[in-house]
């Protein structure tokens, strides 16, 4: 596969994962079909394996969705700032810490844009647990599962 063909996979992967943090968006749909489309030209019983994997995961993050309470974000406040602190502090804390680091991160962002915005520990903390129930949790969720499903794609690209 060449490298254009990587950054186009990579590409795709990283507008769904922005997509899930954008309402509307069928962002784990994007993780999916890039990984999809991976495996169709590599070819090879590590990229099947990942696509089986995704497959799975994915499916079952939208059952936990679905069991989740209904997303209700619009009287809480989200911003599209908070939107970007949230995704920006996961994708790094799944990186810096892997897995776990993503909650850790996704829920420290959603606190810093509000600790910004409001200024004080009390209020911003408040909002952070208004915003994780009002929808915050399934983006999570998704986010997560999407993570994941990037994580092993990048790991099996680099490893050839």
């Amino acid at each position: 596969m060449g490298e254009w063909q990587l950054l186009m996979v990579g590409g795709v992967m990283l507008l769904g994962l922005l997509g899930v943090l954008v309402p509307g968006v069928p962002g784990p749909w994007l993780v999916w079909a890039a990984m999809l489309w991976w495996s169709l030209h590599v070819k090879t019983g590590l990229a099947w394996v990942l696509l089986v994997g995704s497959t799975g995961l994915l499916l079952l993050t939208q059952a936990v969705v679905w069991l989740l309470p209904p997303r209700r974000l619009r009287g809480v406040g989200i911003t599209r700032r908070m939107a970007a602190f949230a995704g920006a502090g996961a994708l790094l804390g799944f990186f810096l810490i892997p897995v776990v680091g993503a909650v850790l991160g996704f829920i420290g962002g959603i606190y810093g844009s509000e600790r910004m915005r409001l200024g004080g520990h009390g209020p911003a903390m408040a909002a952070t647990r208004a915003v994780m129930r009002a929808g915050g949790a399934s983006v999570l969720v998704e986010l997560l599962a999407c993570l994941l499903v990037v994580g092993a794609w990048m790991g099996a690209a680099i490893r050839g």
